[in-house]
């Protein structure tokens, strides 16, 4: 994977153009984070960057019963409304199940798109290892 300095000097300018529309485009439609790997495909198109604990795969244990966020009491848990969206997406309605890798903050404030692209949003830290890909009788 090519460094930020490393890339094309026409690569530079492409990103320089494309982060700008993503990052509107995304904001205005689903309050974006642009952390670099997004995920809105599988949580209902929520962002889960707008947790504030900046959780990745559900909920933590302060959701109140109203659904509210244990953290902004006057406003909904964004894994409640993820749940809730995904379950009205024909075509992505069970990836709210996956396990989402750790976030790569490596990655924030730059293009998801681009990053599909290259491969970048998917290498995973090292030793993080999905639990369907562990070998039989590894422990959790």
């Amino acid at each position: 994977m090519k460094t930020q300095s490393e890339r094309s000097p026409a690569a530079k300018v492409f990103e320089r153009i494309l982060v700008p529309i993503e990052k509107i485009s995304k904001e205005v439609m689903f309050d974006c984070r642009m952390c670099g790997q997004c995920i809105l495909h599988e949580t209902g198109l929520t962002c889960p960057m707008r947790c504030p604990k900046n959780l990745r795969n559900g909920p933590c244990g302060g959701v109140r019963a109203d659904g509210n966020c244990e953290v902004y009491r006057d406003k909904p848990c964004v894994w409640v409304q993820a749940v809730e969206r995904s379950a009205r997406l024909p075509l992505w309605r069970d990836r709210i199940h996956h396990l989402q890798p750790p976030v790569d903050w490596q990655l924030q404030g730059t293009s998801a798109w681009i990053n599909l692209l290259t491969g970048r949003d998917i290498v995973n830290p090292h030793g993080w290892v999905k639990i369907d890909q562990m070998h039989p009788g590894t422990a959790i």
